[in-house]
């Protein structure tokens, strides 16, 4: 099951030490797991975006379980999909759709739903 939590607001400056930055992008990345299904791997996390970062340095994502996308603030350019997502932007990405990279205009935070549990094995004949 779920990890629940009674209301709280992540984004507030007191609960900035329990972001994580994402390694190897210079401080430029961070995020915060805000839910998460130990046994089925299903999670729910908030990514910020620092002003001006480009995640090219990772290149293009793609993952074998479905993920919905969410963007909260700022605006976040996809490479993949040549066009620009502004706060309310979401997606429903079903498994092996390309996303990103992407850059960052203004600082952006992004709300991801991941479900591993639904992932999507591709048979080698």
């Amino acid at each position: 099951m779920k990890s629940t939590q009674t209301y709280w607001n992540p984004l507030a400056q007191e609960n900035d030490a329990a972001w994580e930055v994402i390694e190897g992008s210079d401080g430029n990345l961070s995020q915060l797991t805000i839910a998460e299904d130990p046994e089925s791997g299903d999670y729910t996390r908030l990514t910020k975006f620092k002003s001006g970062y480009s995640t090219k340095v990772f290149g293009a994502k793609s993952h074998n379980y479905p993920e919905e996308i969410f963007v909260v603030s700022g605006r976040l350019y996809d490479e993949a999909f040549d066009m620009w997502l502004e706060p309310g932007y979401y997606a429903s990405r079903p498994p092996g759709e390309v996303h990103g990279p992407f850059v960052a205009d203004g600082d952006v935070v992004v709300l991801e739903m991941s479900y591993p549990s639904q992932t999507v094995v591709e048979e080698n004949n």
